[in-house]
Order: structure tokens, then sequence, then C-alpha cells
């Protein structure tokens, strides 16, 4: 078996996603493709191929195992190339260097061909056996099936209490009920990952992304064993860049295609603030003979002024860049479910 070559970032691999969307059209792409990020996991590898290809067996579907080396330092390359030469369903990615879980996954997602994406740790903590559950849930209707950690095998001031913080907040944000975003064990249908890319730690946002543009969204608790081998790379940091990035999918998904509305109330707010301001100063200027150059309000009125018009001005600028985004590259401002009894040219569903 050929392990596919080293490849740089998933930032340029639009050529590789084109690809593997086509290939998903071929009567020989796998019914399902798990991928799963690898990185220093060489104590787990050989444990976790073994029960992942015995749950998937077990289905009696087509299926590949998509492995992406993120970079070990520790032989993990070196025991995935074994694994896939001895099977032709298991196929290796190897990035030049650690770019993290979330690059690692959208690797996965711009090489696999299934039909139904399924990502997952490559630690041993989540059970390839809740797979087919996600698949039987999947068939319910669903484009999006997460898993929760109801009964999660981790420190609780460490990873337990962020974790419980981040998912109340994510979901209150988001409007999407989901009791664990951070859990990498999910089940998409293809199309649902076809136009995402993937920065930051928004891997874990993408049911988020899904549920906006209309897919249908459930969730089933999952087993959660507890870390036998080798180190966790997660630390308390992350659960601050979830909150960053969770900002960043709010703004875009509210004010993509209309970012004036965002910088046009702030730049109103601080001019009616400023003029509260000016107005403030001039009565204690005129009724109680207080000079201008000593008051505060006076020179908040004028800060608050010019912030105003900044705001206003930065919200057009966006505006023009949101339309040459759009235009230039013929990207629509919707997204299509369904075509019925259309005839136009690449109108099939």
């Amino acid at each position: 078996m050929r392990v596919m070559d080293t490849v740089e970032a998933p930032d340029e691999t639009s050529s590789l996603a084109e690809k593997s969307r086509s290939l998903s059209l071929d009567s020989s792409a796998p019914e399902i493709s798990v991928f799963l990020p690898v990185y220093n996991e060489a104590a787990n590898i050989i444990p976790l191929s073994r029960s992942l290809e015995e749950s998937l067996d077990a289905l009696g579907r087509s299926h590949e195992i998509i492995y992406v080396d993120d970079g070990s330092t520790d032989g993990s390359l070196a025991l995935l190339r074994r694994l896939a030469e001895r099977d032709p369903r298991i196929r290796v990615i190897a990035l030049r260097r650690n770019y993290g879980q979330t690059a690692a996954l959208s690797a996965g997602i711009d090489h696999a061909r299934g039909r139904i994406l399924v990502p997952m740790d490559a630690d041993l903590q989540n059970d390839p056996v809740d797979i087919g559950r996600l698949l039987d849930k999947l068939e319910e209707g669903y484009d999006v099936v997460s898993g929760w950690r109801r009964e999660r095998k981790d420190r609780w001031l460490t990873r337990r209490l962020p974790s419980a913080i981040a998912n109340r907040l994510i979901s209150r944000v988001s409007r999407v009920p989901l009791h664990d975003f951070g859990c990498t064990l999910k089940a998409y249908r293809r199309h649902v990952l076809e136009d995402v890319k993937l920065y930051g730690e928004m891997h874990r946002l993408i049911p988020i992304y899904a549920s906006w543009a209309g897919a249908r969204v459930a969730e089933i608790p999952v087993t959660h064993h507890s870390r036998i081998s080798g180190k966790s790379n997660y630390g308390l940091t992350r659960a601050v860049k979830v909150v960053f990035d969770l900002l960043t999918i709010k703004f875009l998904s509210s004010y993509l295609t209309k970012p004036l509305y965002l910088f046009g109330t702030a730049g109103l707010v601080c001019l009616a603030v400023s003029i509260v301001s000016m107005l403030l100063a001039l009565y204690y200027r005129f009724f109680r003979g207080v000079h201008l150059n000593r008051m505060p309000a006076a020179t908040l009125a004028m800060i608050l002024f010019a912030m105003g018009f900044q705001f206003i001005l930065m919200g057009l600028l966006a505006e023009m860049v949101v339309r040459t985004y759009h235009e230039s590259q013929n990207k629509p401002t919707y997204s299509v479910r369904e075509r019925i009894n259309m005839d136009d040219e690449g109108s099939a569903s």
C-alpha cells in the first residue's frame, strides 16, 4: 500500500478537497471515512487500530481509515506506515510539522472519500464501538450526530470544569443545545463538511456552522475511557482560544454579508454618547462657568465623535471587501438543500 505523500498545511489543499469530492462520487469510494489526528501516540496506535478495525468490520459497511500524523516525534509515523502496508483501507497523511488538531482534522476532511465522515481521537479515550451508534442515529434523518462524554474520565479541575463552562457558554451564544462541543467523535454527512474551512480551534464548532446552515443536529452519549498511555496535549489555554473562535464564528454568522450593521451600530452609539457628552460640557460652560478644557466630558465627546466616524468608515470598507469577496469568486450568499424539477445546468441535488 502506498502511503500518501507528505503534505503542507491544509490551507494549501483546496485542490485536494476538490479531488476528494470527485472521488466521493466514484462507486469505488467507501461509504464511511474515519479520520484521526495523531500526535505522539505511538503507544496507542496498535491497540487503537485493532479495536477500530474490529468495530468497523462488524458494521458490514465499506470504509477507510485515515490517520493524519501531525508532526509526531515518537515513531508514530513508522507504525502508521506499517499499518498502511498491510491494509489498503488504511491511508496515512504525514504533515510536515505539528500544525495542531484543527489543521490535522482539516487535512482528514480534505482527503476523505466516504459519504459519511467520522472524526475521532487517537488516544484510546474514544470508543470505536460508538461509531455504529452514531451512524444509527444519523440514519434517523440527521446531518450531524455529536458525541457526548457524559461520564468523562478526565481531571475535574483542569479539564472537566473549564470544558463545562465553555460548553455552557457556547451553547448559550450559538443557541445550539449540545452538552459537549469538545468531543471529537462525531458523524457528519459529507455535504455538511464540503465547504467548511477550519482555523484556530474551530473544529469543535462545526455543529454550529452546520446548524446555522440548516443542518439537523443530534447528540448521543458515548463512552469515554481514561487515558492509559501517552500525554494529553490539551491545556487550559485551549478554553481561551475557543472563546475567541466563538466570537469569530458569531461575527461570521451574523455579519459576514452585512458588516456595516455591526460597525455602523457601534459608530452610531459612539456618536450618540459624543453628542450627549458635548451637550453636558456646553451646559457646564454657559450655565456654570466651567471652562471646556477643565471638563472631561468635552474631551470624551471629541474622542467618541472621532471613533464613531471611524467605525462607520470601517463598516463601509468591510462592505466593499465582502462584496469583492463574493462577486469576484462568484460565491453565493445562500445554501440550497435540495432542487426539485430544476432543468438548469448543474442543478442536480
